[in-house]
């Protein structure tokens, strides 16, 4: 059975570029691609808020956009599993942070609910694919220690 999130986006695969091989940089790793669009979409649709948010939610919105992308790079670039999990789980909370934020964005009137919808479900998706990479990376990481 397919959830919502998934049947909605999977069009968002397209944009997602899936190197066949090994992962050489965090820049291969879908969850990092769909977090950089994530990113994207927010400071593009941050632009046309107000002057008044620009140190508020403005910021907000923008600190936790890179936060995720940049916690999953950080957490590739960390010599163990149990590292680069950490820092995916900081990339997750970060996502949800972003969500809250839009949500506000969206009670404040500077986002129409359509772009809400759009966005918030990037972000969910973006949550769904950290949360498959942090059990891929328990699985290595099992797999590891029993070796």
């Amino acid at each position: 059975m397919t959830s919502k999130i998934e049947t909605r986006n999977s069009k968002l695969a397209e944009h997602v570029h899936v190197y066949a091989g090994s992962v050489k940089d965090f820049r291969d790793l879908a969850v990092w691609q769909l977090g950089r669009e994530l990113r994207s979409t927010i400071y593009a649709i941050s632009r046309k808020f107000p002057a008044e948010e620009k140190y508020v939610l403005l910021a907000q919105l923008r600190r936790a956009s890179i936060s995720v992308t940049a916690n999953i790079a950080e957490g590739f670039g960390r010599f163990s599993y149990r590292e680069n999990i950490q820092y995916c789980r900081q990339a997750r909370g970060s996502a949800y942070e972003l969500r809250d934020h839009l949500t506000t964005a969206l009670d404040a009137g500077y986002i129409a609910k359509e772009e809400w919808t759009e966005i918030d479900t990037l972000a969910q998706r973006v949550t769904q694919v950290l949360n498959g990479y942090i059990r891929a990376t328990q699985k290595r990481q099992s797999s590891a220690d029993i070796h």
